[in-house]
C-alpha cells in the first residue's frame, strides 16, 4: 500500500502511473510506470529521443501528462504547477545551465532558498524580528552547508557568467539544494564536463545521497554510463518513450533489449576506471 506520511528508507517516495505524454501525435511516454524508494539514486537512462527529459518535467510540473498520475510521498501531485511541488521537497537541475549570469554566485543559490522564506511584505520592508531571523538562517546554511559541500568558497562572490562551464553547474547543483530538497532531480549534471569535472561531480552527488546532513533521495538523467552504473541503486531504461527495464545496474547491462536500443549509439559497459 501506498502512504502518505513521514516515510522511511526503502519506503516508495515517488510513484509515476501510466503515464502518457503527447505532442501531437508523436508519443514521448507511452504508458510509463514508475517508482522511486526514499534514499535511492534512480537513473534514468536510454538513447537522445527517448523521453528523459520529458519524464523529468512531469516530475517537477512543467508538464502535465494528458493521461496516468504521479504521486509523491502519498500525495497526488499531477495537477500541481512546479512551486507547488518544489514547496513539497521536489528540487530540480536542467540540462541547459538555467543560471542568471549577470548575478554573483552567492546571490544564484540564495535564489533556491526563497520559497523557505515566510516572513510578511511589512517585516520584510524594515528587515526586522522574523525577517532578519531567516535571512540569517538562510545565509547560515547557504555558506557553512552548500558552499562548503561543493567547494565553491573561492569563488562566491564572482559573477556566474564569468566562470568557467563545470564551475557553473556547480553553482546550478548548490542553487537545487538550497531549497533544501527531499527529491532532487538531476537533468544531465555530467554533460559538457572533462574527465576531472566529471568525477568531482559524481563525488558532490554521492556525497549528497549518502551523507547524514542531506540523505537526498536522488533521479539522474545521464549519458556517461559509466558513473551511471557505478553510483545507482536502479536504473530505469527508456526507448521512445517506452520502458525496457527498470532493475539493478547488472540486470540493465545484461538486458538484451537494452543493448540492442544502444547499440552503435555508445558501450553500455564501458565504466569510467
Amino acid at each position: 500500500m501506498f502512504l502518505a506520511g513521514e516515510l522511511s528508507e526503502g519506503d516508495t517516495l515517488l510513484k509515476i502511473e501510466n503515464v502518457h505524454m503527447y505532442f501531437g501525435r508523436v508519443a514521448a511516454l507511452a504508458g510509463v510506470d514508475l517508482e522511486v524508494k526514499k534514499g535511492e539514486i534512480h537513473s534514468i537512462i536510454g538513447p537522445n529521443g527517448a523521453g528523459k527529459t520529458v519524464m523529468m518535467n512531469c516530475i517537477n510540473g512543467l508538464y502535465r501528462p494528458q493521461r496516468g498520475k504521479i504521486y509523491y510521498k502519498g500525495q497526488d501531485i499531477t495537477p500541481l504547477r512546479p512551486h507547488a511541488r518544489a514547496s513539497l521537497g521536489i528540487s530540480r537541475t536542467f540540462q541547459k545551465i538555467e543560471l542568471f549570469g549577470g548575478m554573483s554566485v552567492l546571490d544564484n543559490i540564495r535564489l533556491g532558498r526563497h520559497i523557505h522564506l515566510k516572513s510578511g511584505i511589512i517585516s520584510g520592508a524594515v528587515y526586522v524580528g522574523k525577517t532578519r531571523q531567516e535571512e540569517l538562517d538562510s545565509r547560515k546554511f547557504i555558506e557553512e552547508e552548500i558552499i562548503d559541500l561543493l567547494e565553491i568558497e573561492s569563488i562566491r562572490s564572482k559573477t556566474v557568467d564569468m566562470l568557467p562551464y563545470g564551475l557553473q553547474k556547480r553553482v546550478e547543483l548548490g542553487r537545487a539544494l538550497a531549497l533544501n530538497p527531499e527529491l532532487l532531480l538531476l537533468d544531465e549534471p555530467l554533460a559538457g564536463l572533462n574527465l576531472e569535472e566529471v568525477e568531482d561531480m559524481a563525488r558532490f552527488i554521492l556525497d549528497i545521497h549518502e551523507e547524514k546532513r542531506w540523505k537526498v533521495t536522488c533521479i539522474l538523467v545521464e549519458h556517461d554510463m559509466g558513473v551511471v552504473m557505478d553510483i545507482s541503486d536502479r536504473v530505469f531504461v527508456l526507448n521512445f518513450g517506452n520502458k525496457i527495464i527498470d532493475g539493478t545496474p547488472k540486470e540493465v547491462q545484461s538486458n538484451p533489449e537494452v543493448v540492442k536500443a544502444y547499440l552503435g549509439e555508445e558501450d553500455l559497459y564501458a565504466t569510467r576506471r
